[in-house]
């Protein structure tokens, strides 16, 4: 069973910018919504906890990176099992805008107006993807989230 680490590290406002890591080595980072205790549709990051992933070969957003990454996209990286969430992806996007509940990647950050940002996140996705993709052909892989946020 392999593990892809979300180790969440700052907060914003009203996001949460985290360090992912698959086997020990850190691949991008990571953008969710705010953490909170009772959950906002589309606007409160996922629960810490440990997840599945899977491939979803269905849907629009399926559809959309399929006709992006042609050759490269077998399906999108869904985090399942989360209790009252659905559809919850690895995706790209830059900031809380983009989240949709999900968790969106990046190979860096800006702190904007009291919110985090990230940047060059296609370049991240497909990185992590290729790492994700290899790892799921082989063996299960579970998303750890973990918080460990400093203000």
């Amino acid at each position: 069973m392999a593990k892809m680490l979300v180790k969440r590290i700052r907060q914003g406002n009203n996001s949460t910018l985290s360090e992912i890591y698959v086997d020990d080595v850190m691949i991008s980072y990571g953008l969710e919504d705010a953490v909170r205790e009772r959950k906002i549709k589309g606007e409160t990051a996922i629960p810490a906890g440990e997840y599945p992933l899977i491939l979803n070969t269905y849907g629009a957003m399926n559809a959309r990176y399929k006709r992006k990454f042609q050759a490269l996209h077998q399906g999108m990286v869904e985090i399942k099992e989360i209790p009252n969430y659905s559809y919850v992806y690895i995706h790209i996007g830059n900031n809380i805008g983009d989240t949709a509940g999900c968790l969106l990647v990046g190979q860096s950050w800006e702190l904007i107006e009291g919110d985090y940002e990230l940047r060059r996140s296609k370049k991240a996705y497909i990185a992590l993807y290729q790492k994700l993709i290899k790892l799921m052909a082989k063996e299960q892989v579970f998303i750890v989230i973990s918080n460990e946020v400093n203000k």
